[in-house]
């Protein structure tokens, strides 16, 4: 009878070091670098340690995912909970870091089931966050201000966010310092929520 196959504690250094190295890669040369022997050269750890702290190449991707979904979430509730989440949420979308690894998820997740399950669940629970914590802060603007519903305005914001951060990363900039520019001023005029009309 064979033992069963031992693997590394999740808490273990190494296995921290083997999920950098996998998002370093993945922002440095793209998802499809990181392969199982890329990985280990990267951490400076033998290759056959990412198969003792991970079952499958899937495990050890969908733990990058996993950890930087939840560390996005939490940032995100914070940045929802602030005097201003339209202008926190804007801010939130357009940091070029986070858009560049959540770019390769999305490429990755047409070829890795697992990927696309996760990344669908995750985004709609920020979807849903959003749209909660927007209709509450719309509803401190008077009827002129509610022109768009929240849910259109999440949609919006979050499409223009990404679309600008996809381009940026493609060296693309044309329109982008107006539309920047375009968003700031709106987003001005929100930082002093008018009181309702009675």
């Amino acid at each position: 009878m064979t033992s069963p196959r031992r693997f590394g504690a999740p808490d273990a250094k190494n296995r921290t070091v083997l999920l950098d190295a996998a998002e370093q890669l993945m922002l440095d040369e793209g998802y499809a670098a990181v392969t199982s022997r890329a990985v280990a050269r990267k951490a400076g750890l033998k290759y056959q340690l990412v198969y003792y702290y991970f079952r499958t190449m899937d495990d050890l991707l969908l733990e990058v995912f996993t950890r930087r979904a939840e560390e996005g979430l939490a940032r995100q509730a914070v940045a929802l909970a602030s005097p201003n989440p339209l202008r926190a949420l804007w801010e939130f979308n357009t940091e070029a870091a986070a858009a560049a690894l959540t770019m390769e998820f999305a490429a990755l997740a047409n070829h890795r089931k697992v990927i696309r399950a996760a990344l669908t669940e995750y985004s709609n629970r920020f979807r849903e966050a959003e749209m909660t914590a927007l209709r509450e802060f719309m509803e401190k603007y008077d009827a002129q201000e509610k022109t768009w519903p929240a849910e259109v305005v999440v949609v919006a914001l979050s499409g223009v966010s990404r679309f600008l951060m996809l381009e940026e990363s493609l060296g693309v900039r044309g329109g982008h310092a107006e539309t920047m520019e375009f968003v700031e001023q709106r987003l001005r005029q929100m930082d002093e929520p008018s009181s309702t009309t009675p």
